[in-house]
């Protein structure tokens, strides 16, 4: 784990995808600024949680007539693909989201998982435009729907190779994906 901290302000790009088939995916948050880029692996869960914060402070905002999104500011979605290499920085322990009025940017704030021997954890501060957050909410809510299906007993996830469901009692030979 490193003590690295990386400033990029503002990002050229900033996107998210996961790698793998669904039940083994690995999730990444992937920025770029100027010839620099940082990969950062997420847990599916901080990467639903980002989408959510992202549109409730942008929702909030709309609401309050302080910024206007247009969809044609959105960045084309051929800047949204992660790109090689996908090496990762850290992996994302915590993360904090805020409106600076100021500059009429978004800043995400990423601390990785703490060191060894007490040493600091890395941390990325990432600022972007609200159109290019809008943006990375929407890939990033499409990204996780792309997982396994859930199973409407249970409500876990569905494998392809089949779905035994605690809810059927045995009494059957699972639940198979569509």
């Amino acid at each position: 784990m490193s003590s690295d901290t990386f400033e990029f302000n503002p990002v050229s790009r900033i996107t998210v995808g996961a790698i793998g088939r669904p039940g083994q995916r690995t999730f990444f948050l992937q920025a770029s600024y100027d010839v620099d880029m940082i990969s950062l692996k997420m847990e599916k869960e901080q990467v639903y949680a980002l989408a959510r914060g992202i549109d409730e402070i942008l929702n909030e905002l709309e609401q309050r007539e302080v910024q206007a999104i247009s969809r044609l500011e959105e960045p084309p979605a051929s800047d949204l693909q992660l790109q090689e290499p996908i090496e990762p920085a850290f992996v994302v322990g915590q993360m904090g989201l805020a409106f600076d009025s100021s500059t009429k940017m978004m800043v995400l704030v990423l601390q990785g998982l703490p060191g060894e021997e007490g040493e600091p954890a890395a941390s990325a501060r990432l600022w972007a435009s609200p159109a290019q957050m809008r943006a990375l909410s929407r890939l990033a809510q499409e990204v996780v729907a792309q997982g396994r299906p859930i199973c409407p007993l249970c409500q876990r996830p569905i494998d392809p190779e089949g779905h035994f469901c605690p809810r059927h009692n045995g009494h059957n030979e699972g639940i198979q994906a569509d």
